[in-house]
């Protein structure tokens, strides 16, 4: 399996390439040279696999002969077993036909574990065949940094600085970052907010003069293949739960930088019966805008109690636009060019595929509570906000009522108690067991200015791996 650049200028290159690669070098991002398809008997025969086998059959044809099939399979009976629940993505049935995917089993209590917990199992494996040591570097809008320090912790081979932005993260996601020791482990608040962490990362992967030695620059942001590939799985694991491949399946995804929606678009061109993707923003709704106007524009960001969503650049859009544009990369690197100076518009072709495989709604943060209290009161079930918004955006889609709707249920109530009080619900959210000392744990961050020069002169000063 090779992998080429959403802007056609970069050498194609292989898994174990693109995994300690990021960003193409001519700033688009990789996506594969084709996609494995299954057939219906190959989907049905999925229905007797647990996760860890499942995710070894989804994933198998994006590693190719870069990693043996024993090891991949240990890798990944290694990542799920972590996990706080035997089904490791377990369903939950709130209405009739209405479901959520329960993705918060992981270490951090968020679906971010999915592939954060395996990319840095796949990096150590990879950078001690090649004793080879790296830096990685990645912006938080919350549960990103937790994820990625809690899987890469324990490797020798790396030095992280994760990016946050200053007081803009609940209590528990940055205590979940700054909590965890390792001389190797750098926590840097920024005095901005996400989208500037996110272009500070960016720029840094495009000029890389400020490493020390011969360092290479990884992310771990969804730019990076390997965290696509490995949200792919469990689209076909809530599908086939729910019956398919003789029943098609909806998905409704509470979406920011647009990498796991994306994950379910690529599970709908690998064969899966996806009747329908709903893309459920907050008010930061670029997204939801692109669908209603064919525009892609900029606006100011605005804070919300959904924090891991407010982001008013989808990075992970530019993979999508590849194929609504025939896969040509000069298109898209015009397309991005022009998005750099202000908004592009997309051709009529583009938006008639772009709306005939999504659907997009966009939710308010008084509509978020109010789903949090209306799917208690109905089911005492308890959403957090980011799955409230995958819930509302669910009900208000225009899907036939025969077909299953799974809303991605993406962070642990516990780690936003401030919304589930805004939503008028008289009752503690306890953290799991392995985090009940949380708010005991000595913090340890950096504050720094939201300027370039600082945030490199850092990382060039504190790489000790």
């Amino acid at each position: 399996m090779n992998y080429i650049s959403t802007r056609g200028q970069a050498p194609a290159l292989d898994f174990e390439q693109v995994l300690l690669t990021g960003l193409a070098a001519d700033g688009g991002l990789y996506v594969p040279q084709h996609l494995p398809v299954f057939s219906r008997e190959d989907i049905a025969a999925m229905a007797a696999m647990d996760y860890p086998e499942l995710a070894q059959t989804i994933i198998a044809p994006f590693v190719g002969d870069c990693i043996p099939a024993a090891d991949l399979r240990q890798l990944l009976r290694d990542t799920y077993a972590d996990f706080r629940h035997d089904a490791v993505a377990p369903l939950v049935q709130i209405a009739a036909n209405r479901w959520v995917l329960e993705l918060f089993h992981g270490p951090t209590l968020a679906f971010k574990d999915f592939a954060l917990q395996l990319l840095g199992r796949l990096l150590d494996y990879v950078l001690e065949r090649r004793h080879q040591k790296v830096v990685i570097l990645g912006a938080t809008s919350g549960d990103t940094g937790s994820a990625a320090i809690e899987g890469c912790k324990r490797c020798r081979n790396i030095d992280i600085f994760i990016l946050h932005p200053h007081r803009r993260v609940s209590d528990v996601q940055r205590r979940q970052m700054t909590t965890v020791v390792g001389d190797n482990i750098h926590n840097l608040a920024i005095q901005g907010n996400f989208d500037d962490c996110q272009a500070m990362v960016k720029a840094s992967f495009n000029g890389r003069a400020f490493l020390p030695g011969d360092r290479r620059l990884v992310a771990v942001n969804s730019i990076n293949w390997a965290r696509i590939m490995a949200q792919i799985v469990y689209y076909f694991y809530a599908a086939v739960a729910l019956g398919a491949p003789a029943r098609s399946v909806a998905f409704s995804v509470p979406t920011g930088n647009f990498g796991d929606i994306f994950a379910g678009y690529l599970a709908q061109q690998m064969g899966l019966p996806v009747a329908r993707l709903v893309i459920a923003t907050n008010r930061n709704d670029v997204l939801h805008r692109v669908l209603r106007t064919g525009t892609y524009a900029r606006q100011a960001l605005v804070h919300s109690l959904s924090p891991s969503m407010d982001i008013t650049v989808s990075s992970n859009f530019e993979r999508l636009l590849f194929d609504l544009y025939d896969r040509d990369g000069a298109a898209v690197a015009g397309l991005m060019r022009r998005f750099e100076h202000g908004e592009i518009a997309f051709s009529e072709a583009a938006m008639q595929r772009l709306r005939g495989l999504f659907s997009s709604h966009c939710v308010s943060d008084e509509a978020t509570c109010a789903q949090i209290a209306s799917t208690w009161n109905d089911c005492e079930y308890l959403l957090d906000p980011h799955s409230a918004i995958g819930v509302q955006a669910a009900l208000e889609a225009d899907i036939d009522a025969a077909v299953p709707v799974i809303a991605l249920a993406t962070a642990h109530p516990a780690k936003f108690p401030d919304a589930v009080a805004r939503a008028g619900l008289q009752r503690a959210v306890d953290l799991p067991p392995h985090l009940h000392d949380l708010f005991q744990r000595t913090e340890r961050f950096e504050v720094l200015p939201n300027e370039l020069s600082a945030v490199q002169g850092f990382i060039a000063q504190h790489c000790t791996a």
